[in-house]
């Protein structure tokens, strides 16, 4: 199973703004989620097309299982 934690926010444009964390700690909590986000927004590092993160929209962890395939030809 692969993890992914997806914080989500809000910009100045009105759009939504993922950031994506891999493998995030298994005892994570929302406090410890909250806390970083609020950092993120405080800060000011992110911004894209949509406009600079204003507020915080959401987060959730993914879990997704993957299977592969060998199918290379050698």
């Amino acid at each position: 199973m692969a993890k992914v934690l997806e914080l989500q926010f809000a910009t100045v444009d009105g759009k939504t703004s993922t950031l994506t964390i891999d493998a995030p700690k298994p005892a994570i909590t929302a406090a410890d989620i909250q806390k970083v986000m609020q950092t993120i927004l405080a800060k000011n590092v992110f911004s894209g097309q949509a406009g600079s993160l204003a507020a915080i929209k959401g987060a959730r962890i993914v879990d997704r299982q993957v299977t592969e395939f060998d199918v290379a030809t050698e």
